[in-house]
């Protein structure tokens, strides 16, 4: 490992970090120095290789099964950590899913659970560490939004809702904890490159890149890059900030 790493001594906890941009942002911050706390709900097998992974680079890295929508379950895995690792120095929420449909055919369920794990989701892990950051008398939480909160998207009511929420959070949080240095800011990703995009058609995938600026899909890795910067000292005096990596597409 090179020296004057990042985040040396930190500790980080990546919610969903199991897979996509949450796989990339946990690798990200591993090679910048931290160790590394995985959040996932879904596959046990997946966070693991990643958790082996990380120790690959030299970094310490565990795995927590919560599904951080549950308030209970979140206080229970929060109380965890902190009894096992003393201290959680970075949060990036970045746990979400979509149930993409225009409203006439929304089901109240699709709307309510994306908005549980996608907005009440990093509520809950930032209620729960939040006396922890107090203690610290610093860190960083980093909320991964998307440009659809920041624009709108036909098809994506609910997941454009809870984006945009997470950007109200943003800013109200950065507020409560900026006398403690607590640094507070939100990633809004762009059309980024995924299993899920992955699986688009060309046709879809054509129209995307149209959209953006910049003329071509982003990585997972543009993501994690801005994550690695908002959580080291080098953003010590940004809060309360949304940065977008989008190629452009929110000018």
């Amino acid at each position: 490992m090179q020296n004057n790493l990042l985040l040396e001594g930190k500790i980080a906890l990546v919610t969903g970090g199991g897979r996509g941009i949450g796989k990339a942002i946990a690798l990200e911050l591993a090679k910048n120095g931290a160790d590394v706390i995985i959040n996932y709900n879904g596959s046990e097998q997946r966070a693991m290789e990643v958790v082996k992974e990380i120790e690959g680079f030299g970094q310490k890295a565990y795995a927590y099964k919560c599904d951080v929508s549950d308030y209970s379950a979140c206080e229970e895995m929060v109380a965890m950590i902190l009894k096992e690792h003393s201290k959680v120095d970075i949060l990036v929420n970045n746990a979400g899913i979509t149930r993409d449909n225009l409203i006439l055919r929304m089901t109240e369920k699709d709307y309510d659970d994306v908005l549980n794990i996608n907005l009440k989701g990093a509520f809950n892990t930032i209620k729960h560490l939040s006396k922890n950051f107090l203690k610290l008398r610093g860190g960083k939480i980093i909320n991964i939004s998307s440009v659809s909160g920041v624009l709108g998207n036909a098809g994506q009511a609910n997941y454009s809702a809870s984006k945009a929420g997470l950007i109200g959070l943003t800013k109200s949080i950065a507020r409560e904890l900026s006398s403690r240095n607590v640094c507070v800011n939100a990633v809004a990703p762009g059309f980024v490159a995924t299993e899920m995009t992955e699986a688009l058609p060309e046709e879809a995938m054509a129209k995307a890149k149209e959209s953006i600026p910049l003329g071509r899909i982003g990585e997972a890795k543009d993501i994690a890059n801005a994550v690695v910067f908002l959580a080291s000292d080098n953003a010590n005096y940004i809060t309360g900030q949304v940065i977008c990596v989008d190629g452009g597409m929110a000018i």
